[in-house]
C-alpha cells in the first residue's frame, strides 16, 4: 500500500500559489508562522488568561484544518468507494462544523484574525484528492488524513497542558475529542499504511513558511462558515461557564466550501 504519485514528497508540497507582499507580512499577524520563535511569548492579557503566540497559532490551525477537511469530507461522500470512507467523511463534516463554530466564537474575544481559506499545503491535499479516483482515492484519503490528524494531535496535547487561557483550553478539549475520533475512523477504513504515514508525520518535508500559512482574508470579505449537517452530533463550545455573556453573533456567511469549489 502506498500514496499515489510520490505522495510522501510532492503531494505534501502541492497547492503552491503566488505570494504577495501582503501575504508575506500576514503570518506575524495571523499567528501560523510567527516572527517570534518563542511560542510561550505573551501577546495579550485577557480576562480569560494570558494569550501566547502558541495559543494564537493553535486557534488559527484549528480553523484552517476545517477549511480543507470539511470540503474533503464532502468529496469523500461523492467519491469514497467503501462504506468506511463514507462514514469517515461524515465525521469530518460533522466534527469540523462544530469546531468552526467554536473558533468563530472565541477568535473575536481574543482578537485573533481567522483565515477564510486553508494554507497552500492544505489546499494541495484537496487538489490531490480531487484528482484521485477509485480505490486510490480511498487510500490517499485515509493516509493523508491520518497523517495530518496525527500531527495536530500532538500539538493539541501540548497546548492543553501548557495554556493559561481558559478559552484556548476549552477549544483544545473539543479539538482533542474531535481529532481522536477522526484518527479512529481513518484507521477503521483499513487503508492506512502506518509505516509510511507515521514516517511522514514525524519527518515532514521542509517547506517555506508561506506554504504553511493561510492567506489573509481580503478586507470586508464575509467570514466563511462551515454549515453543520442536518444530522449533526458534535457540539460547539458553550461559553456561558467561561465568563462570557451571550456568544457573539455569527457574521454574514459566505458560501460554505464545497466539493466543487473547495
Amino acid at each position: 500500500m502506498r500514496f499515489s504519485r510520490n505522495a510522501t514528497g510532492t503531494l505534501f508540497v502541492g497547492g503552491a500559489m503566488a505570494v504577495t507582499l501582503v501575504a508575506m507580512a500576514y503570518p506575524s499577524m495571523l499567528g501560523v508562522s510567527t516572527v517570534s520563535s518563542d511560542q510561550s511569548r505573551i501577546i495579550a492579557n485577557t480576562q480569560w488568561g494570558p494569550l501566547t503566540e502558541g495559543d494564537r497559532d493553535f486557534v488559527v490551525k484549528v480553523r484552517a484544518a476545517g477549511l480543507w477537511e470539511y470540503p474533503v469530507g464532502q468529496i469523500g461522500l461523492q467519491k469514497g468507494q467503501s462504506p468506511a470512507v463514507k462514514t469517515a467523511s461524515n465525521h469530518l463534516i460533522d466534527g469540523h462544523a462544530a469546531l468552526d463554530v467554536s473558533c468563530r466564537k472565541i477568535a473575536p474575544l481574543l482578537n485573533i484574525t481567522l483565515p477564510n481559506i486553508a494554507s497552500p499545503q492544505q489546499e494541495g491535499f484537496v487538489t490531490q484528492l480531487k484528482s484521485d479516483s477509485g480505490k486510490q482515492f480511498d487510500i490517499d484519503f485515509a493516509n493523508i488524513l491520518r497523517m495530518t490528524h496525527g500531527s495536530i494531535f500532538n500539538t493539541i496535547a501540548k497546548i492543553r497542558s501548557t495554556t493559561k487561557n481558559s478559552l484556548v483550553r476549552a477549544l483544545a478539549d473539543q479539538a482533542n475529542d474531535t481529532v481522536l475520533d477522526h484518527m479512529t475512523v481513518m484507521e477503521k477504513t483499513g487503508d492506512v499504511d502506518f509505516d509510511t504515514t507515521l514516517n511522514t508525520q514525524t519527518n515532514p518535508p521542509k517547506m517555506p513558511a508561506t506554504m504553511l500559512t493561510p492567506p489573509a482574508p481580503p478586507a470586508g470579505q464575509p467570514q466563511v462558515v462551515l454549515t453543520a449537517p442536518p444530522t449533526e452530533t458534535s457540539t460547539a463550545l458553550d461559553l456561558s461557564g467561561l465568563g462570557v455573556g451571550s456568544a457573539p453573533s455569527a457574521p454574514a456567511a459566505a458560501p460554505s466550501p464545497s466539493a466543487s469549489g473547495g
